[in-house]
């Protein structure tokens, strides 16, 4: 093998020694997240307005940097001093390929995954590429790049057509990257059925493997990386990814160890969890892997100390089990990264991200009390009118949250947020986007010595 590979239950390096892969979500960068860089609704909705303020050209100018920005050489001497040997990166199709003129790949699209790949490579840490937004959305949320609730993608195949043509111009590019892990397909399916997303994986790991037979592959179970069953047949050299969120570190959780939403949360509520959601990965003897956990932090010390505590927590779980794993998320502007952007992006934004904090129009950041006095008579009235009503993936309360705070609200505040970027010079533009430049960027340091000290332990 010239590869990392799967042996068993782990992974390998081409000389035969296990590698635990353990790293971090590059979350916000070839997909961006509103709550990552604190705009509102999801990223196509996003870019189109801001377009229509500063025009194509600058624009781009604003957005290019951004990316040039937000990952660069410091960043990847940063994680690899803490001891990671993992990145995992989000991407949006629409860098590779768009609807105008679907299955014709983007050359230029490549251009800054390209950099990070080598960037990374050079400081001994392999990159899973992972397919973040597919066209016509493959789950229900912004991360997605949704701007409904519908995941159009397993409804036609015309989507999946090109999800297939695109995966495999993508493992044809890094056929040969011996820095390249693998290849992460599809983020959290949410197929409603069920029945549409194993025949796909079927589909799409043949046409991959034909590109590229080496890389390892890294695939999500359904309903947000929770559900294997619809794996039909076990496929060679992969590796069956779960996320693993305690309900705890949600910006709605609760004490911990106590109650979030009457359901007790400690340590062996994480062990039980976790032995559910690696229940498949265990039966079947491959590897362990978490592809996203980690709790949002919320400013105040003492409720943050209690998040450290989640974390340390399933870090040991993961210890014990030998898991690998992949910390969601890097950089962001205050909400849960290991380091947080500064300067001008904060100066000029940061009333507009408190308003949204406000109105809790991002999901993630979302307490579910927020404008609970406005939304309290919807509530009541669709209990009362439709008792039985319970959309997936999550049930009624988070549906309805969805499509009013999530959804509508987020949608209403596009135009102020565009708004912020008129009469910016190129100048003023660049120096927003060189905001989440790391040396930049408030880290946070019990974050950073906390994971610092379980990878060197």
């Amino acid at each position: 093998m010239t590869m990392l590979h799967v042996s068993g239950s782990q992974l390998r390096a081409p000389d035969g020694t296990p590698v635990r892969l353990r790293g971090v979500g590059l979350g916000g960068w070839l997909n961006m997240e509103n709550f990552i860089t604190g705009y509102p609704a999801n990223e196509s909705s996003m870019r189109a307005a801001v377009r229509d303020v500063l025009g194509e050209d600058r624009a781009e100018l604003f957005f290019d940097r951004l990316l040039t920005s937000f990952f660069t050489e410091s960043d990847a001497a940063l994680l690899a001093g803490l001891g990671m040997n993992c990145v995992r990166i989000p991407v949006n199709y629409r860098h590779l390929e768009s609807d105008e003129r679907p299955f014709e790949i983007i050359e230029h699209g490549f251009r800054h995954l390209d950099r990070v790949i080598d960037l990374l490579g050079a400081h001994g840490i392999y990159s899973v590429i992972d397919l973040h937004a597919l066209p016509g959305a493959q789950n229900q949320h912004w991360h997605s790049d949704n701007p409904t609730h519908v995941a159009a993608f397993w409804q036609h195949r015309h989507f999946q057509d090109r999800v297939v043509n695109l995966w495999e111009a993508i493992a044809d590019r890094y056929r040969d990257h011996p820095w390249v892990a693998g290849y992460n397909p599809v983020n959290e399916p949410g197929d409603p059925s069920g029945k549409v997303v194993g025949p796909f994986y079927d589909r799409l790991v043949k046409a991959v493997r034909a590109a590229d037979p080496r890389h390892v592959l890294f695939l999500d179970g359904n309903t947000y990386a929770t559900d294997f069953t619809v794996f039909r047949e076990m496929y060679e050299n992969t590796v069956f990814v779960c996320h693993d969120y305690a309900l705890a570190g949600f910006a709605h959780g609760g004490p911990y160890p106590g109650y979030t939403r009457g359901e007790w949360c400690d340590r062996t509520q994480l062990e039980e969890a976790f032995a559910r959601r690696s229940r498949f990965q265990r039966e079947t003897g491959t590897p362990l892997w978490v592809g996203e956990f980690g709790p949002v932090y919320t400013g105040d010390q003492a409720v943050d100390e209690q998040r450290h505590q989640i974390l340390r927590d399933q870090l040991d779980i993961y210890d014990a089990h030998d898991a690998g794993w992949s910390l969601w998320t890097y950089k962001d502007v205050g909400l849960q990264g290991l380091v947080c952007a500064a300067g001008p992006y904060l100066d000029r934004f940061g009333s507009f991200i408190a308003k949204k904090r406000r109105l809790g129009v991002d999901r993630w950041g979302s307490t579910m009390e927020e404008t609970a006095e406005e939304l309290a008579p919807l509530h009541r009235l669709l209990e009362d009118e439709a008792p039985g009503w319970d959309p997936y993936p999550w049930g009624a309360r988070y549906q309805t949250d969805d499509l009013v705070r999530h959804i509508l609200l987020a949608q209403a505040l596009l135009p102020e947020y565009a708004a912020l970027f008129g009469g910016l010079g190129d100048d003023e533009l660049v120096a927003l986007a060189d905001s989440f430049l790391l040396e930049r960027c408030v880290r946070r340091e019990p974050l950073l010595d906390l994971l610092a000290a379980n990878l060197r332990g």
